[in-house]
């Protein structure tokens, strides 16, 4: 599963990209991304520091009828405030992954990974 990080105001948020079945659609999660654990079979990268946390925003995006709109989904149980510049990044990541869908949808390859 692939995902991105950006650090904003001394905070480091992640990006993660999936494709849960139950959902026939690609995940694209938003979380405050957690510091990876110093040692374990976890991190084979010892240049990975950071990992996605608990998601808090999913975006998911159909890949196999381009008229399904994609959605996004809040899972937090508490409030929580979300840098403008973040939910941008995120937001142009959710639109990237629907092209790619939409791209794959159009040549027969309903798979659009990141």
């Amino acid at each position: 599963m692939p995902w991105e990080l950006r650090e904003h105001a001394g905070r480091c948020y992640a990006v993660l990209f999936h494709y849960p079945l139950a959902d026939d659609a690609w995940a694209v999660e938003l979380s405050e991304a957690v510091p990876a654990p110093a040692e374990g079979a976890e991190t084979p990268d010892a240049a990975v520091t950071y990992l996605p946390g608990a998601a808090f925003l999913v975006a998911l995006v159909p890949d196999e009828d381009p008229d399904l709109q994609p959605v996004v989904r809040v899972w937090s149980p508490v409030e929580r405030v979300v840098p403008y510049e973040v939910m941008r990044w995120f937001m142009e990541q959710v639109a990237d992954q629907v092209e790619r869908c939409r791209i794959a949808f159009r040549r027969g390859k309903p798979e659009a990974a990141p």
